[in-house]
């Protein structure tokens, strides 16, 4: 059976380009203890504010440094994390409320791909029982309905039905990845949030995953968020990127517009420092080759307990002026038709 024929029948049944998941002015803040009885206690505002739309079919990658809070967003998003303040919609039904007996009936639509596929798989049961929970908790069949829809979905992911009876350990890293990734799939879900999903790969192992979500978006007409701290690899399956910092999101683009003209500083420090590949003579140093200049961000790091007043960024940013260290940007749209969160947005200009 080909991986077309897994799919439920109403995979395709959302038109591309419609809204799939939108959250609004999105918030996750943690208390933390207070120093001393006679201080207030402070709170971690590690997301704060975020708004952005994921159209069914897109990839929207979202990248940042580490702690900026790209996976308490992604989380959020699926509301395996409960939200602080703001509001979450998925298929067109608010989620952000729902009980959990509720979102229990949503869950089968949205699912996760974690980080380390080690961690997130129980050493205790074998490859195909932990891809048949899923199966299991919504009920999809009897136990020899149950067997061959796992197998089925190891097919689809590139492993062996004979391996459905080994544990985690007795697979690879990326063979361990893929069985996360037909768990993620065993519900027929439209949405898929990846959390640094190649990041604990070897990078020879990468590509094969990379080139595996995007057979499956291909065939299943599925739509993703994209979570992950190496730009090329969020370029490489990008259709719009959200780029992050300390819980906001600065600047929302098309990917090969980002890449080639950032407007916001932060993007431009961060495209700065990718490695460039010198392929041959026409990037070889005095034959003409235009050189991206690295941009070394100087100032100290915010802490993210004490944000800065003002734009989040003015402390770290070489144009900030008087008025970025009192007034907070929106992420509004520039002159370019991108969206940044900046007073005086790059534009290619700089």
């Amino acid at each position: 059976m080909t991986a077309q024929n897994i799919v439920a029948a109403d995979t395709d049944a959302r038109p591309r380009g419609d809204v799939l998941l939108r959250a609004s002015d999105l918030a996750k803040h943690y208390p933390l203890r207070a120093e001393s009885l006679t201080k207030r206690r402070r709170v971690l505002r590690a997301v704060d504010g975020v708004s952005l739309d994921v159209r069914g079919g897109e990839t929207l990658g979202i990248v940042g440094e580490s702690g900026c809070g790209k996976s308490t967003l992604g989380r959020c998003l699926v509301r395996l994390t409960d939200i602080t303040s703001g509001r979450v919609e998925f298929d067109g039904q608010d989620i952000t409320t729902l009980s959990a007996r509720r979102l229990r009936r949503i869950r089968p639509g949205m699912q996760l791909v974690f980080q380390d596929p080690q961690a997130s798989l129980n050493p205790r049961r074998r490859a195909g029982d932990i891809v048949a929970e899923p199966l299991l908790i919504h009920r999809y069949g009897d136990a020899a309905a149950v067997r061959r829809r796992v197998a089925e979905l190891f097919d689809v992911v590139g492993l062996a039905s004979a391996h459905l009876d080994r544990y985690p350990h007795e697979f690879s890293g990326g063979q361990r990845q893929r069985i996360g990734i037909a768990r993620a799939l065993a519900t027929s879900p439209k949405l898929i949030v990846a959390d640094e999903p190649v990041s604990a790969l070897d990078v020879s192992i990468q590509a094969q995953v990379l080139n595996l979500f995007a057979d499956l978006q291909e065939e299943f007409g599925l739509t993703y968020v994209f979570i992950a701290h190496d730009l090329g690899v969020v370029r490489h399956v990008s259709d719009r990127i959200a780029v992050m910092y300390l819980g906001e999101i600065v600047e929302l683009a098309a990917t090969e517009a980002l890449y080639s003209a950032p407007a916001h500083p932060y993007t431009q420090a961060l495209m700065s420092a990718v490695p460039e590949i010198d392929d041959g003579p026409a990037t070889v140093k005095g034959a003409g080759a235009h050189r991206r200049e690295r941009i070394v961000l100087t100032g100290e790091v915010p802490n993210p307990v004490a944000k800065p007043t003002g734009c989040t960024f003015h402390t770290r940013c070489p144009y900030a002026r008087e008025r970025c260290a009192v007034e907070h940007p929106r992420l509004t749209e520039t002159a370019s038709g991108r969206r940044a969160a900046c007073h005086y947005p790059l534009d290619g200009q700089r």
